[in-house]
């Protein structure tokens, strides 16, 4: 970076990551399929509730993933992606707030509002990867999209902490019940959320370029656009063919975060352990991003999402033998140790493989890409244990997204950073 103003916007942008951070972390990771098995499905079948749940995963992930495309071109034709993150982040935070109301035993009105929470979330991240290109250059690409990741797993962690102790201790927070504490937490997430979307609203200002002018029909001329813009997909061979690679592998990376929780409670270990679990990840996250960055610098991007990969296989193999929460513990920081660095890796790869003043329709297709992929993740798990009477195999057949992702990965060439 190379001013204040472009530092205070790249702050502003990362902080995003700190408000939906809280989502992902203590409703989809933690309280929700805990709540969502333990509390919504009280008295139901551990594969069925484990099925519920992947269908409400794969609901979300289906709508976001149909609308991501459109989404970005009326970013991008309409000039408007700033506007468009604040009402999916709105629509999100009111849905996750919602959560509190969803009486014990009702998990179908449950599913319906994690869906919509996830649907806000997720088509907020449409706009907001599109955004990157507005605050950082393909020189600072990594260490930015690093930046936001390791500030959400802090901030998120931190929240998470919170909501942990308001669901062990209530009565230091004035609860009757953990399950008060609980419910609770969905407030403060909603409210954590909407008060970390304030920065990037009021501080990061929208790249524009000659190329695109303002829209008077953005919807019209978006729907007309993604046409255009899956045609020229298919023309540049870089970006097809990184989108096919990063739409196996994330699946597998989307599918351990949001099932990780359900997974150890078909195991049958203790929720408090697997509650902690995630708080490992968080914490040992936050410097891990980082250090992926750096990681990269020294050896190229590709190479440092390919190691991730390697790590995750590992993952999956001893996933499936995990038998204690002590083996929890440590594939929980494992996992910290190469979540976050894939994840923002990939983003800033793939922000230097398009044209910057497409960025909405191209990330709108990488994010509609990475959805798709947590249709078939959490489904895949939940089908394979109906089939097989075990969740033990539904863990291990990730490994062949990750393989081949990776596979397809290595055939990508390492995109050239411009200079500053």
């Amino acid at each position: 970076m190379t001013s204040g103003t472009s530092r205070r916007e790249a702050i502003a942008w990362a902080f995003y990551d700190v408000g939906n951070s809280a989502f992902t972390t203590t409703v989809m990771a933690g309280f929700f399929p805990l709540f969502f098995k333990q509390y919504w499905s009280a008295g139901a079948n551990v594969t069925e509730s484990t099925w519920n749940l992947g269908l409400a995963n794969s609901l979300a992930s289906v709508i976001v993933a149909v609308l991501a495309p459109i989404l970005g071109a009326v970013a991008d034709v309409g000039r408007a992606k700033k506007a468009w993150l604040a009402g999916f982040a709105a629509l999100g935070c009111v849905a996750t707030a919602g959560l509190f109301f969803v009486p014990q035993g009702n998990w179908p009105l449950a599913a319906a509002a994690y869906t919509l929470a996830s649907i806000g979330f997720a088509g907020s991240l449409v706009f907001y990867d599109a955004l990157i290109v507005s605050v950082a250059s393909d020189e600072d690409s990594d260490r930015i999209s690093s930046l936001g990741y390791a500030l959400g797993y802090l901030g998120g962690g931190f929240l998470f902490a919170l909501n942990v102790a308001m669901a062990t201790k209530p009565s230091l927070f004035g609860l009757p019940s953990p399950s008060a504490g609980v419910r609770w937490s969905f407030i403060t997430v909603a409210i954590w959320w909407a008060v970390f979307t304030i920065p990037l609203m009021t501080r990061v200002h929208e790249r524009h370029t000659p190329v695109r002018a303002k829209s008077a029909r953005p919807v019209a001329d978006a729907l007309k656009q993604v046409v255009v813009t899956m045609r020229r997909v298919r023309e540049l061979r870089p970006v097809w063919m990184f989108l096919l690679a990063y739409w196996l592998y994330i699946d597998a990376v989307d599918t351990v975060i949001r099932m990780a929780v359900d997974y150890g409670l078909s195991l049958g270990l203790p929720s408090n352990s697997l509650i902690v679990a995630l708080l490992i990840t968080q914490f040992v996250g936050f410097p891990a991003a980082i250090l992926f960055a750096k990681l990269a610098s020294k050896i190229g991007t590709r190479r440092g999402i390919l190691i991730g990969l390697v790590v995750y296989i590992g993952v999956t193999i001893f996933g499936f033998f995990m038998t204690t929460a002590s083996e929890f513990y440590a594939l929980a920081v494992v996992i910290g140790l190469v979540q976050g660095g894939v994840q923002a890796l990939s983003r800033s790869y793939f922000s230097r493989l398009i044209p910057p003043e497409e960025a909405g329709e191209f990330f709108g297709f990488y994010n509609m890409l990475g959805k798709f992929a947590a249709v078939i993740g959490p489904t895949l798990m939940g089908v394979v244990g109906l089939l097989t009477g075990s969740p033990r195999f539904g863990i291990l057949s990730l490994i062949v997204l990750l393989v081949a992702g990776g596979y397809l990965l290595m055939r990508v060439p390492e995109p050239a950073k411009s200079p500053v």
